[in-house]
Formats: structure tokens, C-alpha cells, sequence
């Protein structure tokens, strides 16, 4: 690892350069952006209605056969 401050090459597994002693920080390749955590968030949002949706329509044969006993409140008078 190159030291950034006076360009040493230290070990790989160094923390600190050998020759002037400063911190080697090895920078992040990536660094999320608000946008990109505002586009994960919107995709979560909208995964999340489709699947209420799609279930809430899948799901609708089988509330009809509930038994009126158990849906007192559904029933007309």
C-alpha cells in the first residue's frame, strides 16, 4: 500500500506508513450518493405496493369462503 503523504510502499496489511509514521487510509471505492439511496428507497416503496396489491388480489377467492360465523359484521340485516 503506497502511503499517500510521502509515497512509501508499505505492506498490504499495514496501518500506518513506515517512513513518516501517518495513517494509511484506503478510500472507499464507492460512495452511495442521496440520489442513489432516494432510488433504493422509491424501488422498496414500490415493490412493496405491487406485492400488497397482487396479494391482496390473489388472496380475495378465498375471503369469500369464509363461513359467515366467523364475520359477523359482513353480514346484511
Amino acid at each position: 500500500m503506497k502511503c499517500q503523504n510521502c509515497g512509501f510502499v508499505n505492506k498490504p496489511e499495514s496501518k500506518f506508513c513506515k517512513k513518516c509514521g501517518k495513517p494509511l487510509v484506503v478510500e472507499p471505492l464507492w460512495k452511495p450518493s442521496l440520489a442513489w439511496h432516494l432510488k433504493v428507497i422509491a424501488i422498496i416503496y414500490i415493490c412493496l405496493i405491487l406485492i400488497f396489491f397482487l396479494l391482496n388480489y390473489l388472496l380475495k377467492p378465498f375471503m369469500r369462503q369464509l363461513p359467515p360465523e366467523i364475520t359477523p359484521w359482513l353480514q346484511k340485516k
